[in-house]
This record gives structure tokens, sequence and C-alpha cells, in this order.
């Protein structure tokens, strides 16, 4: 009778393995921040995907009221704007994405730098209208920015130096975008997941099949949307995943190409050969701000920097027209290990 009761029961739990449906990858997407927005995430309990959504894009307009440079009412343009010599309470996370850059900053002798928007103005940028400024204007921008000009007397506040000065955080927001997105994922008790907007990524975990998530890293060329080569993400621990390149946003004049990655030492755009670059690290934030940052310098100064700060980057460059890669020491021990 044990035997036959067994039999039956263990019937039964194969009748039930079969019929179940094996668990699956479900994506949530939207617009933000000017691009769009992808989130891949599984678990063996019940997901209410609908909830984690509405989750998702509360926290996208949290931070799109406090970083935006395109909404005049966010916290960031208010300071912008205020031009009197006090502190202004503009709330602890600015203040620590600005104290990161600060940091990045110096370790680029300055080439990073969050106030170049003036510069970018001046170049045409920022309305797509190429306007190729005279040497004198150049330095009559350069007068007025730097981060040395602003000050961060509180952990909640920031001064300005010089009352003209403007911040944009669109080279660091974006990661730390990533971030916080995550955790809303965590939040709901996920730990498998994929978070993408506008092409920078953090992943934990892996796929149900055991299988790890698998980055794909763009060719960057004009008009191509290929993609150059693949990453295996072969660890269950979080890791963002930053890119930044010069093939997207660029004027062509006069058969001189024109990157609107702007150094902000010189108050022009970089010319060296070097296309994208790639950012392994722990934090988004960093993850972000660096890609930005060693790219302004170009392979050849950014890879002794990558090395001396131990920053995993992948550099992709133009060389006699074949793209070519280099890569920091901790890049290759990362992709080692894989």
């Amino acid at each position: 009778m044990k035997r036959l009761t067994f039999v039956l029961l263990a019937s039964l739990m194969l009748g039930l393995v079969a019929c179940s449906k094996p668990v699956e990858v479900q994506m949530l997407s939207g617009a933000a921040q000017g691009t769009t927005w992808h989130v891949s995430v599984w678990s063996d309990s019940a997901i209410d995907t609908e909830r984690l959504q509405e989750e998702i894009e509360a926290e996208f307009l949290r931070i799109d009221k406090m970083m935006s440079n395109y909404r005049q009412d966010s916290i960031i343009e208010q300071f912008n704007r205020n031009q009197n010599p006090q502190a202004i309470e503009v709330g602890k996370e600015i203040v620590n994405l600005v104290n990161i850059a600060r940091q990045v900053s110096q370790a680029t002798n300055g080439c990073y730098d969050l106030t170049v928007k003036p510069l970018f103005d001046l170049w045409g940028f920022s309305k797509d209208v190429f306007n190729a400024p005279s040497e004198t204007d150049i330095q009559n921008v350069i007068k007025k920015i730097g981060l040395s000009y602003i000050a961060s007397p509180t952990q909640t506040s920031l001064l300005k130096k010089q009352p003209e000065l403007s911040v944009d955080l669109s080279s660091i927001a974006q990661g730390y975008s990533v971030s916080r997105i995550a955790k809303v994922v965590e939040s709901a008790g996920i730990t498998d997941y994929l978070v993408e907007i506008g092409g920078e990524l953090q992943t934990r975990g892996h796929k149900p099949d055991e299988s790890f998530w698998r980055i794909a890293i763009e060719r960057p060329l004009p008009g191509d949307r290929a993609v150059h080569k693949v990453i295996d993400i072969k660890q269950d621990d979080s890791i963002a995943i930053m890119t930044s390149g010069t093939y997207r946003h660029y004027f062509d004049e006069q058969g001189q190409r024109y990157s609107h990655i702007l150094d902000a030492r010189t108050g022009k755009p970089v010319t060296h050969s070097t296309l994208s670059v790639t950012v392994l690290d722990d934090d988004p934030t960093q993850a972000d701000a660096w890609s930005t940052a060693l790219l302004c310098l170009g392979e050849n100064d950014a890879l002794r920097i990558a090395n001396k700060h131990k920053i995993a980057a992948l550099f992709i460059s133009d060389r006699a027209g074949k793209l070519a890669e280099t890569s920091s020491i901790k890049w290759g021990a990362i992709i080692k290990n894989e």
C-alpha cells in the first residue's frame, strides 16, 4: 500500500511539473530622460509588473524634477538661474553627484567638468546648429566655468562662486538613474534583473536557465547600429556597464568632424581618435562619469589614468580607418575571470 501511495504521489508531482510553465523573463519599458528604458526581470515568486511599472515611472519623475536641465522648474535649473552668492538647498542627491564629478574632474586634470554647458551652447550643440566660435569667445566662456567655482558647504546645499555658472548633470545623472531604478526593482524583492536606460546598464543575478546576462557593445560608427562585441556578465553580484561615444552627436564642417565631447580645459571638441569608452564598475554613477571623462581624455592619457585609479575600461579607437581595442589592466582582469 505504501509503495502504491508513493508511486501515485510521484506520478502526481511529475504531472504538475510537466504542466507548469517555465519561469520567463518579463520586460517592462517606457520613455524617460529623452530616451527609452527597459527593465528585464524574473523571479520564482509572482511579480506585480503593473505596480512595478508605476513605481519605476514615479522614480523617473522624481529624478526628472531634481536633475533635468530641460525643466525650468527642476531643482538644478533653479540653482542655475540663481545668481545670489549664498548657499542654495538642492538636496543630498545632487550634492553627492557634484562631489563625485569633482573627484573625477580632478583625476582628469579638469578635462571632465559638469559646468561646460555654456561651451556646449556656444558651439551650437544644444540646438543642433553648428557654430564655430572665435578663440576670444571661447576664452571668455572658459573664464566662467569650472567645478572649482562650486562649493558644497553642507550635505544638502551648493554655493556658486561664479554667479553665471550652470551645472549640467547629464553626464552622470543617467548612471545615477540606472542605480535608482535598480533599487526600485530590488525593493520589489527581485534579485535577478537587467536595467537599461539609453544603452546604460546594470545587471544582477542571471537568467531563469542559469545563464548569465549578455551585453552587446555597439560598433562606434555613425549610422551603424551593429554590434561590435558581446560581453557575458558571469557574476551574480550587480555590475554597471556604461559606454560613452563621439559617434552619435557631432558636426562635419569643411572636412573636420567636431564631437559633442568638449574638453573643458580648451573649450573645444576633442580631436583624438578614440570613438568610445566602456566602463565596468560596481557603481553605475561612477561608471557613467568615468566613461565620459576617459573619452574626453582620449586613449593615450585615459589608459594611464584608468590604470592609476583601477578603472575597468575598454577603448575603441579609429586607427587608419580600422577599429582597434585597448583595455585597462582591471578590464583585462575582469574579462579574464569571466
